[in-house]
């Protein structure tokens, strides 16, 4: 896959991730960090379970992208946030 479909991959998984967990975006740049992390992490966790990871810029790739992205942000939240 091209840098440039990482790119737009991670800005789509990471902005969609973003709404699922926490109901607004992280920012542009932040988004698409997010993204690109969650597409790595859940190729990952897709090919460690048996189930093919991150395949180019298709349908399956983004679920598997935000499902990743979602994850990150989760434990993201659980380390960085403080208690009020």
């Amino acid at each position: 896959m091209s840098f440039l479909a990482w790119i737009v991959l991670g800005l789509i998984a990471g902005f969609i991730g973003s709404k699922l967990v926490n109901k607004t975006g992280e920012g542009f740049v932040r988004d698409i960090l997010l993204g690109i992390v969650g597409a790595v992490l859940g190729g990952w966790l897709f090919t460690t379970f048996g189930a093919s990871g991150v395949t180019g810029l298709n349908l399956y790739s983004l679920f598997v992208a935000v499902i990743g992205s979602v994850l990150f942000l989760i434990i993201y939240h659980m380390i960085f946030r403080r208690a009020a």
